[in-house]
């Protein structure tokens, strides 16, 4: 796929599937920045991030793990900066990190629902607005966006605010894409459901009525989202911007 030796920033990447596209680009012999932020989400988010840089480590590749809470401009712009002190340039941005309250719609706080499109949808921004300015002084750059099927459809009431920071990232992507062509391209991933913390927590009998709908009978595994990731992030996709993948196994 022609990533070798690539600089590659991954927001959220101390689990999941930012953890699985780390190790992924690492394996292609890319430099890696692996983003983590500690919160009620995940406390130990330090402590996973330092395990995603042994094992990159212990494939091959570089990397340096910064603390960054994406929905914060000064943090951003500073995560940044380190990356580019460090790697010389930023190839390919993932804008991974999303958090969601999986929680009855009404029983959701303004500052709840303010958390989630400050670090789904604020955080897109931020980090492709700074991450952007370094790969136009270099001429190229792709980002790719993790979106969500929920962005597509209403999932449940219990994740409006989650659906509607999803949406925004496809509606974001496409403007970017616009935006910074012909040099960056920017494409999203709309995953379905996907074996990751995030999901852990579900009630079994949800699982099993969500995966009846799914062709393949199954959530994917984060492995099989880095994949498109790194096809979206490789001259493999030089013709495509603007796109939204979906990934959701077949879901009816």
């Amino acid at each position: 796929m022609n990533l070798k030796d690539k600089v590659i920033m991954i927001t959220g990447s101390s689990r999941g599937i930012g953890r699985a596209t780390a190790l992924r680009f690492a394996k292609e012999g890319a430099k890696i920045i692996v983003d983590y932020h500690i919160s009620e989400f995940e406390p130990d988010a330090e402590e996973n991030a330092k395990k995603v840089i042994e094992e990159i480590k212990k494939i091959g590749s570089d990397s340096i793990m910064i603390r960054c809470d994406v929905s914060e401009e000064k943090e951003v712009k500073s995560m940044v900066d380190k990356a580019v002190k460090k790697f010389g340039r930023i190839d390919i941005l993932v804008n991974n990190a999303g958090i969601v309250y999986d929680i009855p719609l009404f029983d959701k706080t303004l500052e709840q629902w303010k958390r989630v499109l400050d670090v789904n949808l604020i955080g897109v921004f931020l980090c492709s607005k700074y991450v952007s300015k370094q790969m136009l002084k270099q001429g190229s750059g792709a980002i790719i966006n993790i979106s969500s099927t929920n962005g597509i459809g209403a999932n449940s009431p219990f994740s409006a605010d989650y659906d509607a920071s999803k949406a925004g990232v496809i509606s974001l992507t496409k403007n970017l894409a616009e935006e910074l062509a012909p040099n960056i391209r920017v494409n999203a991933i709309a995953p379905g459901w996907i074996n990751t913390e995030m999901n852990s927590k579900l009630p079994e009998d949800f699982v099993k009525e969500e995966t009846g709908k799914i062709f393949l009978k199954r959530f994917a595994k984060p492995e099989e989202i880095a994949s498109v990731v790194a096809f979206l992030a490789s001259d493999d996709a030089s013709f495509m911007t603007g796109s939204i993948v979906v990934v959701d196994g077949g879901y009816k």
